[in-house]
Order: C-alpha cells, then structure tokens, then sequence
C-alpha cells in the first residue's frame, strides 16, 4: 500500500514538472572479458517559474538511465532570479572548455539559443533571454556551463540592497520607469 502512495505522488511530481531529455549516449567500460556497454542520459527538470535542475544517470538500460538523470535533477533544482520575463543581467557561466554567454533581452525577443542551452532556458521559464556557445561543444558542459552561468546569477533586489541604490538602477534599461529620466 505505501508502494503504491509512493508511485502516486511520483507521478503526480512527474506531472507537475517540464522534463526534457537533453541527450543520450552509449558508453563502454572496458573489463577483462571485453567492453560492456550502457547508457548515460542528461535531463533538465524545470517549473517554468524559475526553478531548472539538471541529472545525468548511467545504468544498463535507457529506461533505467532516464529514471535516474529525472530524479537527479528533481534533487538538484535551484532558484533563478528573474526581472520579468528575462534574467537580471550578462553573465558567462564556465564549466570545464564550455562557456556559455547569458544576456537579457527586451520582451517580445523570443529564447535565442540552441541545443541543450534552450533546454535549460526554457525549463526555467525564460521567455526573453540572447545566448551564445562557446568553447567546447560537449553537450553535457554546455548544459553544465548554462545551469552554472544561472545559478551564479545575482538578484537585483539582493544587489541593490547591496549597493546602496534603488532596485530601478540595477535592472536592465526597459525594465526602469521614463517618469524620473530628464532629457
């Protein structure tokens, strides 16, 4: 009976996330008999709110793989701050020889990106963001690279507190209002 409870709030867990597989690979661990081959998956689990997770999983089977990077990345969400639709500011998140170049765009922009970026991108629920790879084009860095640039993100209400100055000086130019600007 708790096996069943426990399948069920899984499920509905499962139904409440944005769940994307990134990519799926067959590796080989050599032995002393041959090579035995499995598989290893990378997923991006996000809210569309601003919550993103990323798992990678290896077993045997795909299934199993898939199952594993899903619960993986469950347990590794984190918060992105956004200023409404975009990110508060540039950023170039960096894993290994991945570099992944973050800059916020003005509503109606769209998601500019590729791969594995627009994965991440939009599981977090971006909508206006301009991005560009560079670097190595491994997708599990580019991925890694892209969750880290967002992590690594700083909150303009945290950064203007931080500052001394109020919260319409540290948010992207569109955002701030044109009744205080003087000509």
């Amino acid at each position: 009976m708790a096996r069943t409870e426990k399948t069920r709030a899984r499920e509905e867990d499962r139904d409440e996330f944005d769940e994307r597989v990134v990519d799926i690979n067959r590796v080989a661990k050599v032995i002393k008999g041959g090579r035995r081959f499995g598989f290893r998956t990378v997923m991006v689990v996000g809210d569309n709110r601003g919550s993103v997770g990323i798992g990678v999983g290896r077993a045997q089977n795909v299934p199993d793989a898939l199952r594993k990077s899903a619960d993986r990345a469950r347990k590794n969400m984190r918060k992105i701050p956004m200023v409404g639709t975009t990110i508060p500011h540039e950023h170039v998140g960096i894993v290994s020889g991945a570099r992944v170049l973050l800059k916020p765009a003005s509503p109606g922009t769209g998601v500019i990106a590729g791969g594995g970026v627009r994965a991440v991108i939009e599981c977090a629920g971006i909508k206006d963001i301009l991005t560009k790879s560079q670097g190595s084009a491994n997708v599990l860095n580019v991925v890694q690279a892209t969750f880290a640039g967002l992590t690594e993100m700083i909150d303009p209400v945290e950064e203007a507190e931080r500052r001394g100055k109020n919260i319409e000086d540290v948010q992207p130019f569109w955002t701030r209002s044109r009744n205080g600007q003087e000509s």
